[in-house]
């Protein structure tokens, strides 16, 4: 199958293009990129088994990547499924995730990385980047294997949504994840800060009489982690 993208603007910063870009792919591969590319026959319909869309006004990108979503297997695939979630991204224009460690078991060991990215490449679908745990059980106590991790195919290391609060355990887990050149994503909140916050800490918070969550609880723990 041929497609012909025709008149949209092209972002594409790998390439250094901003712009006005007409697109033409063949069997599912960019053939050519150029500012204009004839339609077949000079029309803007399917012809001689080409499919010509008018893209005025559309922006057109390479597939996006989602940095933090939960796919939730292997443990609760009552509410997603490495499928299920892989075939969302892709329809969303997401070619690519990268799926955190709060899974039941935790992904703090390379077997559970390592079912995860069978099952990715069962699936066929969005490329997925298992993000292993910085602790083990995200408990932040006792740092999770970080080199066979590293091995088995883990693409980063997060708690997810909780904070590393132990300055001792973050600091070695920035050191050991610095000498094996992986990114520590690390949750920013201080929760001796923000705890029983329902929303952010102001005005609105104080009228409906709920308890705020300030902004010094997420700057706190950012501070830290720079100076770690």
């Amino acid at each position: 199958m041929t497609l012909l993208l025709k008149n949209g603007r092209l972002v594409d910063p790998s390439q250094d293009i901003d712009g006005p870009m007409d697109i033409l792919i063949r069997n599912g591969k960019v053939a050519r990129i150029a500012r204009s590319l004839p339609s077949p026959g000079g029309k803007k319909k399917a012809d001689n088994g080409t499919t010509v869309l008018d893209m005025k006004g559309l922006v057109v990108v390479p597939g996006l990547i989602d940095m933090h979503v939960h796919l939730r297997e292997p443990g609760f695939e009552y509410k997603e499924t490495i499928r299920t979630g892989c075939e969302a991204a892709v329809a969303g224009g997401f070619t690519a995730v990268a799926c955190m460690a709060n899974t039941d078991p935790v992904n703090d060991n390379r077997s559970v990385t390592e079912f995860i990215l069978r099952k990715a490449a069962a699936c066929g679908k969005a490329r997925v980047y298992p993000v292993a745990s910085i602790t083990r059980n995200l408990e932040g106590k006792i740092l999770s294997e970080f080199w066979d991790l590293k091995e088995a195919g883990a693409a980063a290391f997060s708690d997810d949504g909780r904070p590393v609060t132990n300055g001792t355990v973050m600091r070695r887990a920035l050191e050991y994840a610095h000498s094996l050149d992986m990114p520590v994503l690390s949750h920013s909140e201080d929760p001796t800060l923000s705890a029983g916050g329902m929303m952010n800490e102001g005005l609105v918070s104080t009228e409906l009489g709920l308890r705020g969550i300030p902004a010094a609880a997420e700057e706190a723990m950012i501070a830290r982690d720079v100076l770690l």
